[in-house]
């Protein structure tokens, strides 16, 4: 190490400096910009983790040199950004306060920044670059997860928590009677130093006062004042994964979602296995030699490595979209359908062409359709989703389909009252559920009472033909309707019933002598 260096900030972050002082037999003066230390700062009263190992680093750093018997020497250089009329908002504004530095005292610039180091070597400063970390200590947080442990819960000064069991029936179990603020704060160090290094650790994202860190297929929140009433840490994972065989599913349900449902909702309570079933469903398509993609934020579907996972482009879900349309996948798994943007580009994507599957929150079936009114247009909805899977203590309780129908809703009589109505059906018995309509400036959602429903269809299913001199009538329970008259199953003509259920026709007519062949031959008369 040369005799005079200037960290900057990615450099005093990685903390690979003082592990090399500790080794250096020699005398080392150690010149830390005030900007860096200003950058440092600033993102820690913003919340962020990487302030907070930076200025826990610089801490570290002092303590190596005062042990040090006057072998290392640590001064500050400069005047903070803020003196200098200097935004931190401008970009590479701090770098280039950074690098003054290291020319003014004609030190050697140390940094863990590839573009600093470029720059730097453009403007003839001399320049160390260390490169990112390619080998991390194991988080110390994993050692508290065992084969039972979905999720673990700290908090400064109070007991840890795991939650233990499997989908659908976890417990909350003590694990250590204690947890001090300097034991989390080294967890969340260990944490963040691994997600930089690891290929398969993201900062997914970083406010005030909350990280969320995928890591794995860990996915870690890390949370402090003033988001948070003191420092705490949960980390989640899944402890199970699943083929779309281990949920025995029908031959007909195979079968659509294999061919027919390209706008499924997976839904489902919070830890019910919502997103296990995703993976399965993923690795089915995958079976069938389709391309799969994933929306997610933060990224924690456990995916074969072939599935791409994108999170927000810059930020933006849409943005997302937009590459997904050029991309072209054959279906898109999109985590976490929650917000009306969420539901508005689902929509989007949907009719664009795009198979999608979305994983929603609901605590019934129908909720996840509810979620969709005032979002989506009501006329449009059936074909944006078809299908609803809701999910239950890891298994599939109900299936939905949605179907866009012209009918007097169920509960009406009065022809008159005939609208569009989307019917939601059980997937494997066929049988209505609800209705869903506009009734004046409102949409409603309206439960269908099976025993009730089925007597309606059995009434407007009944066909009755009667003879008279000039014409053939047909009376049924369909009111004011076009319909297709057919004999034994195959169609003959349309035509449209009355407002009492009756169609008239004409013996003379050809539509009257078919009739009249068809019954002649025994043919039994139904509508359609």
């Amino acid at each position: 190490m040369d005799s005079r260096i200037v960290p900057d900030t990615s450099a005093i972050i990685d903390g690979r400096i003082t592990e090399a002082l500790k080794r250096e037999p020699g005398v080392v003066e150690i010149i830390i910009p005030e900007a860096a230390v200003a950058e440092l700062e600033n993102q820690a009263n913003l919340g962020r983790e990487t302030g907070f190992d930076g200025l826990n680093e610089l801490k570290e750093l002092r303590k190596v040199a005062d042990g040090s018997d006057g072998r290392i020497k640590i001064r500050f250089h400069g005047k903070p950004p803020s003196d200098l009329g200097i935004k931190f908002a401008r970009a590479g504004a701090i770098d280039d306060l950074i690098r003054k530095t290291a020319e003014e005292n004609d030190a050697t610039l140390v940094t863990s920044d590839k573009t600093q180091a470029l720059v730097s070597e453009a403007k003839g400063l001399k320049v160390v670059y260390i490169g990112p970390k390619v080998k991390t200590v194991e988080p110390g947080i994993f050692k508290l997860f065992d084969n039972e442990t979905a999720s673990v819960h700290l908090k400064e000064s109070t007991p840890a928590y795991a939650k233990k069991g499997h989908v659908g029936s976890f417990a909350l179990v003590e694990i250590k009677p204690h947890v001090s603020r300097e034991e989390i704060e080294e967890y969340a160090k260990e944490i963040v130093s691994c997600a930089r290094s690891d290929p398969k650790g993201y900062m997914e994202m970083e406010k005030r006062g909350v990280s969320v860190i995928q890591l794995r297929e860990y996915r870690i929140v890390i949370a402090r004042p003033p988001f948070s009433d003191g420092l705490e840490i949960t980390a989640v994972r899944p402890i199970m994964k699943t083929r779309l065989e281990d949920y025995k599913l029908s031959k007909k349900l195979l079968d659509r979602l294999g061919s027919r449902a390209e706008g499924i909702f997976i839904a489902g309570a919070p830890g019910q296995g919502k997103s296990t079933f995703a993976q399965a469903l993923a690795e089915f398509y995958l079976s069938r030699g389709k391309v799969i993609k994933t929306m997610e934020s933060p990224r924690d579907l456990q995916v074969p490595d072939v599935v791409t996972q994108y999170t927000g482009l810059e930020g933006s879900m849409e943005a997302t979209a937009d590459v997904l349309l050029l991309v072209r996948p054959d279906y898109t798994i999109y985590d976490e359908v929650r917000k009306t943007k969420d539901f508005q580009i689902f929509a989007d994507m949907r009719l664009a062409g795009v198979g999608l599957v979305g994983v929603c929150h609901a605590n019934r079936a129908i909720d996840a359709v509810q979620r969709l009114i005032g979002r989506v247009e009501l006329g449009i909805i059936p074909h944006v989703v078809d299908t609803i899977l809701f999910i239950e203590a890891g298994q599939i309780k109900q299936v939905y389909e949605l179907r866009m129908t012209v009918k007097v809703p169920f509960g009406m009589r009065d022809g008159d009252l005939s609208r569009p109505v989307i019917e939601i059906r059980d997937f494997e018995t066929c049988n209505p559920q609800y209705e869903m309509y506009s009734f004046g400036e409102e949409v409603v959602v309206i439960p269908v009472r099976q025993k009730a429903a089925q007597k309606e269809e059995r009434a407007r299913d009944e066909v009755s033909v009667a003879n008279t001199k000039k014409a053939i009538v047909i009376r049924s329970g369909r009111r004011d309707e076009m319909v297709t008259v057919c004999a034994d199953g195959e169609d003959l003509f349309n035509a449209r019933t009355y407002k009492n259920g009756m169609i008239k026709i004409k013996r003379s007519s050809q539509e009257g002598r078919m009739l009249q062949n068809a019954i002649a031959a025994g043919q039994e008369i139904t509508l359609s």
